[in-house]
């Protein structure tokens, strides 16, 4: 028998920045079971239903008005143009709007949608992150908030939010993979011809994000220790391969990737491991050793500060009918 869908509510304003609708839109749809039964159920609901001007030179029509948040697993709110105003301020219409959400479901932000969460007090005393853009305004705003505005995105648990407009991608593929494990995930990002995973720590403003043609990049190293990953991969050796001292290569490491090398592989061991544990029978202190972990306690490790499950527990969570002796 077929679980009941996900509920995904959208939850839009005049000066919708469409993209950020369609990645709502697309993602979770192609999130589906064995037997292609959807996982999700995606609408779209504006505090007046109807005509919705966005960004663009066309308006969208929105079917629903905010009576589909009552029964809504998950709600994303999409940024606005009036959220770039100087005099920003929450209208009582989409206050209403968010009462509407019941206190078990969980509500995400895109890009600058973060003012509104703000705004109705949904961040309060939370980490939360926006557009790098428009942080010094954020904090001037919200105060209470503790703003990290140079991740892609932050999972505050039932309060999310992302950057920029592609961030969004990152946490739906998130929250995907976090609710139906990393296969899943990986076939929708496949579909969708986007990365499978970027951290939500990596940095959002990647000042050189194309290297320049001039000098060496750290690609090959990066590719060589994707096909390595079970075994020690020191600095040194990976620096040797693109010909620069450890020291050029991590600065140049973290112009292109935003994160350490330390910090890369280890996203990376832990996204080998995960995929291990739903896809094989694998001992867990097998797992280990084949994502570069070494020791199974290092693995319980790693992924219970990712995740906050022990290995066993995530088999058993994305790998029906999964076990394994070591907990």
């Amino acid at each position: 028998m077929s679980e009941t869908p996900t509920k995904v509510v959208v939850l839009v304003r005049p000066g919708l920045l469409p993209m950020e609708l369609g990645i709502v839109h697309q993602l979770f749809p192609l999130a589906t079971g064995p037997d292609g039964e959807p996982r999700y159920e995606v609408l779209t609901c504006a505090p007046v239903p109807g005509q919705v001007r966005t960004t663009g030179d066309f308006a969208i029509t929105v079917p629903h008005g905010p009576e589909v948040l009552a029964d809504a697993d998950l709600v994303f709110v999409p940024a606005s143009d009036a959220d770039y105003a100087a005099d920003f301020a929450l209208p009582d219409d989409v206050r209403d709007a968010l009462a509407r959400i019941p206190a078990g479901a969980r509500i995400a932000s895109i890009c600058t949608g973060a003012f509104v969460l703000a705004a109705a007090g949904l961040l309060d005393g939370r980490r939360a992150t926006t557009h790098w853009n428009a942080a010094d305004r954020f904090r001037r705003a919200f105060p209470r908030v503790e703003l990290d505005p140079a991740v892609l995105y932050v999972d505050g648990g039932p309060v999310l939010t992302s950057a920029g407009e592609a961030s969004g991608i990152d946490l739906c593929l998130h929250l995907i993979r976090e609710a139906h494990g990393t296969a899943v995930a990986n076939d929708v990002a496949r579909l969708a011809v986007v990365p499978a995973h970027r951290d939500g720590g990596q940095a959002q403003f990647i000042r050189r994000a194309v290297p320049d043609p001039r000098s060496s990049s750290t690609a090959r190293a990066r590719a060589f220790a994707l096909e390595n990953l079970h075994r020690a991969l020191p600095l040194r050796e990976l620096a040797e391969l693109e010909s620069m001292s450890v020291r050029t290569f991590t600065r140049r490491f973290r112009d292109e990737t935003g994160l350490s090398p330390v910090q890369w592989l280890t996203g990376q061991r832990v996204e080998r491991a995960r995929q291990l544990l739903e896809e094989t029978e694998l001992p867990v202190d097998q797992v280990a050793a084949d994502a570069g972990f070494g020791t199974a306690a290092s693995l319980r490790q790693h992924l219970r500060a990712r995740l906050g499950l022990s290995p066993s527990t995530y088999r058993g969570t994305f790998q029906p009918g999964g076990t394994d002796d070591v907990a």
